[in-house]
């Protein structure tokens, strides 16, 4: 899957804002598989919940997202392969 192509109905987490929230469908780090395994050792997995809680000032970056039972922060250009579903508005 190319990564400026989102599947059907999704949301990276890499163009989320703040007060966004979503429940994670995918997540893969294309050709980093360090990344890949380091992003599920934190939690990002198919089926936990997030919330974009803060960005950055400059850049927007880094995110502060609640996930499940806790608060984790990553930089925006390791977010690009964490896809979710936006919760209805």
């Amino acid at each position: 899957m190319a990564e400026d192509t989102p599947p059907a109905g999704l949301v990276s987490l890499a163009a989320a804002n703040i007060g966004d929230k979503g429940v994670i469908t995918q997540v893969s780090a294309g050709d980093a598989g360090d990344l890949e395994r380091r992003l599920l050792e934190f939690g990002f997995v198919e089926g936990a919940r997030l919330e974009v809680l803060h960005e950055g000032a400059v850049a927007r970056d880094p995110l502060a997202v609640r996930l499940d039972d806790m608060r984790v922060a990553l930089r925006r250009c390791d977010a690009t392969g964490i896809w979710f579903r936006k919760d209805p508005a």
